[in-house]
């Protein structure tokens, strides 16, 4: 696709100055002379945390401006993927946007059901993703449901609604079908709103807090309840549904580079994501990221590598890992041949935590059992190159969960051996954890996440350079040969200190990937009851 004209970005040169970052860590900051060669060093020491920090800043300034966030679908996305363009083509990279529709929603404010006059209590109240938007007062009733503690099939039928009067709004039970279909069913039936409640039955009381599936489901108010709120509005006469939000098809963007050099049959590609989410400007989660590897691949533009390096930062990753997605379906689908060159994936999804650990994620299933999620092979070996690394510098690394929920999952899916670093999310640093990487036991990694404070001020400096030196050498290390991953190319030979390894076993630090919620995920968790 031909390069889009970068609009308008907003720098932040006053903010850079008056930078303020978290440095919890007790472990002093590594010597960078641990490579093979001396390109690992340069690489590592253009790497740094000026550049880093330039780099967040302006994603900082950029959220400022829009709204406070960066989130995909909004001005602040499309300002964050012109600052990338920018600084890549300054850089002498020729890069790529491509664009993709994707389901965009947005709760603008709270959602609030009154019985009879009579408010309800919030936390008994949710608006399901991609509900319509509105205010409607109207006779309730009650849909195919007596309120019994069942997984009922409410709704899930359109001669469910043969006697219900138009106008009024559906109270329906959760169960048996999706969510989208009961909204639907009741708009098609003439219902002004749709309200679903719990089915009651062991852990399955509290709130629905579900999802409709698209924007195309309904355009109904539609609205979440507990299993006890559900079951007091079956005596109610008339009900006051009121929900505000934004729910359309939008268009977002990944931005695409590669170097100019190496083999092209044999692609190594880096990727972070670089939206937030609509709470907050996403420093954090991820600016780190995404700053870390725009810093890689100013640092290894001039450099002449052995195997074609291409970098990429997603759209839409907060809302279910859509833009890589996208990425692997349509390369899949329009040029095969392409896909089958590429050697082998890496993934920086937070990597600057303020409460940071060094975490690898667990290509070879070591510490974490995978279940069902696919272990290309070849993901061990990127898991055991991170490893090398840190020990070669001193500093100890731990595992986390090879799980899938973030960007390496499209991946991984599709058999692309991956890895990659994390420091945690909203999961909470052990004793042990303390011991290895420093910081507070008994806190999260990140108290910001997925919050309006993850701001420029809720990343962790030190932290973020270990990280990124760590794969700049590791993306340097493939960029000349993933022999350990594919057997193309000469057999790698680390120098190592020998001071620090990672633990072995049950006394490795890790960091849970439920923890990195993306449905991150980011891991994220993007995904919310669909029935």
């Amino acid at each position: 696709m031909p390069v889009r004209t970068p609009s308008s970005w907003i720098t932040s040169a006053a903010l850079a100055g008056a930078l303020t970052l978290t440095a919890t860590s007790a472990v002093a900051a590594p010597s960078r002379d641990n490579s093979n060669n001396n390109t690992t060093h340069k690489i590592t020491q253009a790497v740094s945390q000026q550049k880093l920090t330039e780099h967040l800043t302006a994603f900082q300034s950029i959220a400022e401006a829009n709204d406070g966030n960066r989130a995909s679908g909004t001005s602040g996305y499309r300002a964050s993927v012109d600052y990338v363009v920018e600084r890549l083509q300054a850089a002498g990279y020729t890069p790529e946007v491509q664009e993709f529709t994707f389901p965009y929603f947005q709760e603008v404010s709270p959602a609030t059901v009154s019985a009879d006059g009579t408010e309800l209590a919030a936390e008994d109240v949710a608006v399901m993703t991609y509900s319509g938007t509105g205010t409607v007062t109207a006779p309730v009733q009650a849909v195919d449901t007596t309120g019994e503690r069942v997984g009922s099939t409410s709704g899930c039928e359109a001669e469910d609604f043969a006697d219900f009067q138009a106008g009024s709004v559906a109270l329906l039970q959760r169960g048996s079908c999706a969510f989208g279909t009961k909204a639907a069913n009741a708009e098609a039936a003439g219902a002004s709103a749709v309200l679903i409640f719990n089915t009651g039955l062991p852990n399955a009381e509290d709130t629905v807090a579900g999802t409709l599936g698209s924007p195309e489901a309904t355009t109904l108010p539609t609205v979440g309840l507990s299993y006890q709120a559900g079951v007091d509005l079956l005596d109610a006469q008339e009900v006051t549904v009121g929900t505000d939000t934004v729910s359309a098809t939008r268009t977002t963007y990944n931005v695409l580079a590669e170097t100019g050099t190496g083999d092209p049959e044999n692609t190594v590609m880096v990727g972070a994501h670089l939206d937030s989410v609509l709470e907050g400007a996403g420093i954090s989660d991820n600016g780190t990221g995404s700053a870390g590897i725009l810093a890689i691949a100013e640092a290894i533009a001039k450099t002449k590598t052995e195997n074609n390096v291409r970098f990429a930062w997603w759209g839409a990753e907060e809302l279910g890992l859509l833009g890589a997605e996208h990425y692997v379906t349509d390369l899949r689908e329009n040029d095969p041949e392409a896909f089958e060159d590429i050697a082998l994936y890496l993934n920086f999804d937070m990597i600057g935590s303020p409460n940071y650990g060094r975490f690898v994620y667990d290509g070879n299933a070591s510490t974490f059992d995978p279940g069902d999620t696919n272990v290309p092979e070849g993901s061990g070996a990127i898991e055991a190159a991170f490893h090398e690394y840190f020990a070669s510098v001193g500093l100890a690394s731990g595992d986390t969960e090879f799980s899938g929920r973030s960007d390496y999952g499209p991946f991984i899916e599709a058999g692309v051996p991956s890895g990659g670093l994390f420091t945690g999310a909203e999961g909470v640093k052990t004793e042990e954890q303390a011991e290895l990487f420093g910081g507070q036991a008994g806190v999260a990694y990140d108290s910001c996440y997925h919050s309006v404070c993850d701001d420029i001020t809720n990343v962790n400096l030190q932290g973020m350079e270990e990280m990124s030196d760590a794969a700049a050498a590791v993306v340097l290390r493939y960029a000349m040969s993933t022999h350990d991953v594919n057997g193309e190319g000469e057999p790698y030979k680390q120098k190592s200190k020998g001071a620090v390894g990672h633990p072995k076993g049950n006394d490795r630090g890790h960091g849970p990937h439920s923890e990195h919620g993306r449905g991150h995920g980011h891991g994220h968790g993007h995904d919310k009851a669909a029935a």
